[in-house]
Order: structure tokens, then C-alpha cells, then sequence
């Protein structure tokens, strides 16, 4: 079986991400330094990293065959302080930016070339208080960070696209994720309905932790090498009026791209779907 490193494998995504992985033959290691939850600590090793220790890094991505037999083929990175706010600006930097060097630099030492990076929809321009350029918002203009968290995506895109340029064999995902939910997030629903500014600040976007963790497998079994971004959202929004209608109401200057249909996204997730094959499975509306 394929080996993956999955930093952060104990959080939201993380979690679903292992049980993705271990489910379709990856021989999985949670990297992370909070344990894992039950069923992921007995599906999938783990260990105790410090991920702003690069000595502590590199032992990890090398020495991990001493609790399971062979080489790591692929690393996954989600680890990192989840969102803007949760911590100083200066704390959110000096964990983040400095963790995704070291694994970049870890994987080229160790020469591991297939590597996934959590990036976020913030660099796409949220909380959106200045209106995106068009919409669907998609891969195709320049990042507009708008906190420091989002700045620190952006240089992490930034670094793994130049880790690419230096060794033609690497091939770097970058997963610019909506905002993660579980199905027992999806009760709040309902008190998004009556206001349409609540969720303004992302074009009402989400994405099923499960649908994430495809994105992460797909990612992985990507043809080809260098680096690419993908919006990863689901396929909906979290409302239930027309996302047209919405876009008429709170965006009425923002020009539209193409026709859209319904409830459809505004994170667009079209070229996901032609390059990775990502197609969402799950909406909210299955569980409320």
C-alpha cells in the first residue's frame, strides 16, 4: 500500500481525510500534536510532531518506517491554526508559514515528490467586505489576502509553487478550501435562511468534510507534476434562495460568469472537476 503522511490528521478534516485514505488502501500516519479521537488512533499510527521543529520534521517524514515497514510516498498538510482570530496575528504566521517550509524542505530532502497543502478560500479575497472581481470566483486571478492568516496561504502557494520550479519531479497540490462542516454543523442551517449578509463573506459556501477528504485522495492521485490551486467547496450553497438571486441582492455590481443554476456555487469548483474528477457527494440539505 501507498504511504501518506497526514499532518493534522486528529482535526476536522484531518479526521475525515484519514478514514477517506485508509478506506481506499493508503497505509496512513496521523502526524499531528493533538492525539487523534478513537476510531482514527486505531485506524492509523500516530506521532507526537512539533511542525514549527524542522529537526523534529524530518525525523518524522524519515523515520517514520520504524513503526510501519517502508518509505513515505506522499504527504498531506493540513495542520496549522484553522482561521483568522484564533490566535494573534504574529502567532497564526510564525506557526503556519514556517510549518509548511519545513515540510516542503523535509519532502525535497527526503525526496518525497507528492505532496497536498491545505490552502483556504480566503485568499480568493474573504470576508469579501470589498466584492470579488466576478463570480463564480475561480483559480484564474490574482490571490487578494485580506488578513494575515490568508496572507500566510498565500506565500505557503507561493513557496511550494518555487519548491516545483527547483525539481521538475515534484507535483504540489494546493487545496483552497471552503468552510469545513460535519453533519452535526449542518443544524445551524436553517438560521442562515432569513438573512442573506450572515454568510455573505464567503458567497455562502461550504464544503462537507467528507467531499474534502476526496479532494485530498484525488489530489494525491493526480497526473503530472509541478504545482496547481483548486477551489475545493461542495456543490451548493448554504442557502436556499437562488444563488443568482443572492448575487442580485448583495452583490448587484459583481458581473456574472456564465449561467447559474439554482442553489449552485459560487466557489467554483470547475476546474477540480475537469483536472482531479472531483464531484461532491453530500448537501446539507440531506441532513436537516
Amino acid at each position: 500500500m501507498p504511504k501518506v503522511i497526514v499532518t493534522g490528521g486528529s482535526g476536522k478534516l484531518g479526521q475525515a481525510c484519514v478514514r477517506d485514505l485508509v478506506e481506499h488502501g493508503w497505509d496512513v500516519v496521523n502526524v499531528d500534536q493533538v492525539p487523534p479521537p478513537g476510531e482514527i488512533g486505531e485506524i492509523a499510527p500516530y506521532v507526537a510532531v512539533d511542525l514549527t521543529d524542522y529537526g523534529q520534521v524530518v525525523s518524522a517524514l524519515g523515520d517514520v518506517d520504524e513503526q510501519t515497514d517502508g518509505g513515505v510516498d506522499a504527504v498531506v498538510h493540513l495542520a496549522a491554526i484553522p482561521a483568522p482570530g484564533r490566535t494573534a496575528n504574529a502567532v497564526t504566521f510564525d506557526n503556519n508559514v514556517p510549518s509548511t517550509y519545513h515540510i516542503l524542505a523535509a519532502a525535497r530532502l527526503l525526496n518525497i515528490t507528492n505532496v497536498v497543502l491545505a490552502s483556504s478560500e480566503t485568499v480568493l479575497g474573504l470576508p469579501f467586505d470589498v466584492p470579488p472581481p466576478y463570480a463564480p470566483v475561480d483559480e484564474e486571478y490574482f490571490p487578494r489576502p485580506e488578513s494575515t492568516y490568508s496572507l500566510g496561504k498565500l506565500l505557503e502557494e507561493t513557496m511550494a509553487a518555487q519548491f516545483c520550479r527547483w525539481n521538475p519531479a515534484l507535483k504540489v497540490s494546493s487545496l483552497r478550501f471552503s468552510n469545513v462542516m460535519r453533519p452535526e454543523d449542518y443544524a445551524r442551517f436553517p438560521s442562515f435562511q432569513d438573512d442573506p449578509l450572515l454568510r455573505k463573506w464567503n458567497l455562502w459556501g461550504y464544503i462537507d468534510a467528507r467531499d474534502g477528504a476526496q479532494g485530498i485522495r484525488l489530489a494525491l492521485q493526480r497526473e503530472g507534476t509541478g504545482f496547481e490551486a483548486f477551489i475545493i467547496a461542495n456543490a451548493d450553497t448554504v442557502m436556499n434562495r437562488p444563488s443568482a438571486e443572492l448575487m442580485a441582492e448583495v452583490f448587484p455590481d459583481v458581473p456574472l460568469r456564465g449561467t447559474i443554476t439554482g442553489n449552485e456555487t459560487l466557489l467554483s469548483i470547475k476546474k477540480a472537476q475537469r483536472v482531479l474528477g472531483y464531484e461532491p457527494k453530500y448537501t446539507w440539505r440531506d441532513f436537516v
